[in-house]
């Protein structure tokens, strides 16, 4: 089943039933149904984009709050790309749940379905994750309770949210580094053409005043509100370039940097920051104040737009010459973005399946490739329906077959602690002490504390057959919360330093790696898994068949090697990660 069905499978059947009989709903689950009327709509009988932000805002506040149990507020909202678009007379279908609780912050995900009520049909929208903080009171920061996920959904969402919690901790950062990257300080030049649109001719500036209506119940300004408001004007930026109508397609990741209150002035900054072939991206300001003080700067967002032609097939859209002043450093960061924004759809928002084998490591996709690596192990160890195959001297391999993909998991224990295993197991230079399977493998370029690139040389499965390599990339993960296991994913990457040679067969590996998981203070479980690739199934065919141990062999070889390096954490801190 695919996202998009498991979704409105959800939103259908929201009981679910446990494996002991229990019947089971989301606690902070929320939903909310509206019918789309003319005052909703634009003028093409579509509705408002802005429209709809409010209507997820107010969904996944009211989710946040019932687990919280205390009033909160926006914090920020991840990338959103909207599929389809919603018409008048069609039904918006809104569901929220907390995916996951820190300290005092919590993820929330958002689904929007789109529901005819003439066929009978639902599809997906958008899906978006936003993070919600409980208010502060009198006695300090709001901690908030755990989430405990019952179903395989809500763990695989609650372990994958440590993740993009991640991901939204250095977004910044990421943006600063590809603006320093040295082929992006040459993309500073444009050809003025005569047709080319001044950028000054798309600025729009608006101010709105904060009153009881655009406020929450805690007298705040909703974050939908203030969304909507710059929804409006960048959509009136985007037309003037381009004399039509445009279409919001996806809004970046965004922050909210301060709270607005009733009374406020709201002034709202928009203009076309650069236009590709078929799309646009407008940045969005908005700044908060009140009679006599200074601006307070609340939020800034960034758009894509598209204009449509009667096919509904993106329009070309005419050049825009940036200002003398700051239209280079805008241009600058609008082809930034545009990276960013293409890395974290292809390499994050996709689904597995369609995500290529090997994609090309650089330092500007690092992070989402990192993030796409540890996600997917977390995503196929959280899977239910993996079968038992066989059992020898503690440890157990079982096997699951999906879509013609075979993976396998195998488990045992061992009595070491967990932190050792894990400083032991993810330095990968030492695998070839206890896996036959690993020939060689060598450090290609150490990315960071958590992420290595190694060259690993398997031997021949067969007589004549050929010696493989492969270029692997190995992301380490220390346990978010307590409970949370050790992970070490390992994925294909391609590098152009070390492109295939005649000597050896390149391999690819699509998802492997080991959840490293605390039973005591003493005894360490460990759980490896593997998407078999075509050129991984050789290895692990006979044992799957039953026709070889090597695999037991191969975990009790792993355990003796812990136990015997247990102890030399000294060596391990000038060898570990």
């Amino acid at each position: 089943m695919d996202s998009e069905s498991q979704a409105l499978q959800e939103w259908d059947e929201p009981l679910v039933i446990l494996e002991n009989g229990e019947e089971y709903r989301n606690p902070t689950e929320v939903k909310m149904s509206q019918i789309v009327l003319p005052c909703h709509a634009n003028h093409r009988g579509e509705l408002s984009v802005g429209q709809l932000l409010k209507w997820m805002d107010t969904t996944a506040c009211l989710s946040a709050e019932r687990h919280a149990g205390c009033p909160c507020i926006t914090a920020s909202v991840d990338d959103i790309y909207f599929e389809h678009t919603i018409g008048v007379g069609q039904v918006v279908n809104i569901q929220a749940k907390v995916n996951r609780a820190f300290n005092s912050s919590m993820e929330v995900g958002i689904l929007v379905l789109c529901e005819d009520l003439f066929t009978d049909r639902q599809w997906r929208v958008c899906h978006a994750f936003a993070t919600f903080v409980g208010r502060r009171t009198e006695a300090g920061k709001v901690q908030l309770t755990q989430v405990v996920p019952r179903t395989q959904t809500e763990q695989v969402e609650h372990s994958v949210a440590a993740e993009r919690r991640r991901m939204r901790l250095i977004h910044v950062e990421i943006m600063k580094d590809l603006l320093n990257n040295a082929t992006l300080q040459k993309v500073d030049e444009w050809q003025d053409h005569q047709d080319s649109v001044p950028a000054e001719r798309t600025r729009v500036e608006s101010v709105e005043l904060v009153l009881p209506p655009h406020a929450n119940h805690q007298v705040n300004t909703f974050g939908g509100q203030i969304m909507a408001w710059m929804e409006n004007v960048a959509t009136i930026a985007a037309s003037r370039l381009c004399n039509a109508h445009p279409t919001l397609r996806t809004i970046d990741m965004f922050h909210f940097r301060g709270p607005s209150q009733i009374g406020d002035r709201l002034l709202l900054k928009a203009i076309v920051n650069y236009s590709f072939k078929h799309s646009m991206e407008v940045g969005v300001c908005a700044e908060a104040y009140q009679v006599g003080q200074s601006l307070r700067h609340i939020n800034s967002a960034f758009m894509t737009f598209e204009v449509l032609d009667q096919h509904g097939k993106p329009r070309t859209l005419p050049q825009i010459r940036p200002e003398p002043v700051n239209g280079k450093r805008r241009y600058r960061e609008a082809i930034a973005r545009k990276k960013i924004r293409l890395d974290r759809k292809y390499i994050i928002s996709c689904k597995q399946t369609e995500v290529p084998l090997s994609v090309p490591w650089d330092p500007s996709n690092q992070v989402y490739l990192s993030y796409n690596n540890v996600s997917a192990l977390k995503m196929l160890a959280a899977r239910n329906n993996w079968v038992l195959n066989s059992e020898r001297n503690k440890v157990s391999l079982y096997t699951l077959e999906e879509n013609q993909v075979l993976c396998i998991w195998v488990e045992t224990q061992v009595n070491v602690p967990a932190e050792k295993v894990f400083l032991l197991m993810s330095d990968l230079r030492r695998r070839p002490e206890w896996d036959r399977n690993y020939e060689l493998c060598e450090v290609v370029n150490q990315v960071n504390e958590d992420d290595t690139i190694y060259r690993v040389v398997t031997p021949s499965v067969s007589k004549h057959g050929s010696v493989q390599d492969f270029i692997l990339l190995a992301s380490r993960r220390r346990p978010c919360n307590t409970g949370d296991p050790f992970v070490i994913a390992l994925r294909s990457v391609t590098l152009p330093t070390h492109p295939p040679t005649e000597d050896y067969k390149r391999g690819e590996v699509t998802c492997a790696g080991f959840s490293i998981w605390e039973v005591s203070s003493n005894v360490t479980k460990i759980s490896y898994y593997n998407q078999a690739s075509p050129e991984v199934l050789p290895y692990i065919s006979t044992d799957i068949a039953g026709l070889s141990s090597s695999f037991c062999c191969t975990f009790q070889s792993c355990s003796q090697f812990l136990e015997e390096n247990k102890d030399s954490l000294e060596l391990l801190a000038s060898t570990a990660l």
